[in-house]
């Protein structure tokens, strides 16, 4: 199982849930676990997917996301589990 965790951070606006699943049902990639909460207006979430059936590489998902939140008026990043853990270890 190839996972991932995703980020979302922004302020909070409609749709922006929708149109990240939209993205990744589109690409064949399974939530694992979700997260997400609004503090004064300001939106983070926080997502483990597995990335196995897709067709696309880490690289592109990771790409196409911040792309799609450049158009929601968020950041989201992707980065690789293994990645992700060496980075925020204590």
């Amino acid at each position: 199982m190839k996972k991932s965790i995703i980020t979302v951070v922004g302020k909070d606006t409609v749709g922006i849930i929708a149109k990240v699943c939209t993205y990744l049902a589109e690409n064949n990639i399974n939530i694992l676990d979700i997260s997400q909460t609004i503090v004064q207006g300001y939106f983070n979430m926080m997502m483990i997917v597995d990335a196995t059936s897709s067709a696309k590489q880490s690289g592109k998902i990771a790409d196409e996301l911040a792309e799609l939140g450049e158009e929601i008026g968020v950041q989201i990043k992707l980065q690789q589990e293994d990645i992700f853990n060496s980075m925020h270890r204590i």
